[in-house]
């Protein structure tokens, strides 16, 4: 029996690439998508030419307020689609990026970083938590701008940080029913993150590369897989970690 793993977030960038990534190692994919309906059927299509299974729920994971409904919608397609009532993996991949200096930021944007990178991570969790298999994995994503400083990102890394604390503790409070919690927390990526910025902009491609081991800033497919392969059967007893996926940024 394959696994199904939800990949919130998934119709573009580093969701997108995890979402393919699971599917090219033999899982099916409940794929989220906040606007980009679009996109997600195209993602939805990728996979079934892997010969996998997937479906494509519409999602704002800052709006706990629909959280029910999308339960339920994942309750359903599980059950006419797979047979099944409950799923194998939570990927908490949803999130955006501001760079807004510390003395600049405003109450708005740290209640939206806040409500989607944390609160919709915590209440999302807890509202799948019924359907989550014993014996299932969560990955979370953080950044590795909780390691290190870069001026701009305040809020946003503060977010990354309670979910690295929140991963700890249902990796604690979940591991009785033998379920993981890890984090992935990956560098400079070349994704539409801050409007493509590291991407799209040399002299930020440049800077960021000349602070990593490997000498270039990462790809999608740097991490998609990274993340597949920790919900794999062989990664069954790495638990509570943080993995940063950065090429050694900033070591």
């Amino acid at each position: 029996m394959s696994t199904i793993s939800i990949v919130t977030g998934s119709s573009r960038g580093l969701g997108r690439n995890t979402a393919i990534s699971i599917a090219r190692h033999g899982g099916d994919v409940i794929l989220t998508y906040r606007n980009g309906a679009d996109a997600a059927k195209a993602v939805v299509a990728e996979i079934e030419a892997l010969g996998r299974r997937a479906v494509a729920v519409q999602l704002e994971t800052g709006d706990i307020a629909g959280f029910p409904a999308f339960v339920e919608q994942v309750r359903a397609a599980l059950n006419n689609i797979w047979n099944r009532n409950n799923f194998d993996h939570l990927v908490n991949n949803a999130g955006h990026g501001e760079m807004v200096a510390l003395a600049e930021t405003t109450e708005t944007q740290f209640d939206t970083m806040f409500n989607v990178h944390v609160k919709g991570v915590f209440f999302l969790t807890q509202a799948l938590l019924p359907l989550l298999a014993d014996g299932g994995r969560i990955v979370n994503f953080s950044s590795g701008l909780t390691r290190v400083s870069y001026p701009g990102f305040g809020a946003y890394s503060a977010a990354k940080g309670a979910v690295e604390i929140l991963t700890l503790y249902m990796a604690k409070e979940f591991g009785a029913r033998g379920i993981t919690a890890n984090t992935i927390a990956p560098g400079a990526i070349e994704t539409d993150f801050l409007g493509g910025a590291v991407r799209d902009t040399p002299a930020y491609n440049e800077a960021f590369a000349s602070m990593i081991a490997l000498g270039r800033v990462g790809l999608p497919d740097d991490i998609g897989p990274a993340v597949a392969s920790l919900l794999g059967p062989d990664n069954r007893w790495v638990t509570a970690q943080r993995i940063e996926v950065s090429g050694g940024q900033n070591i």
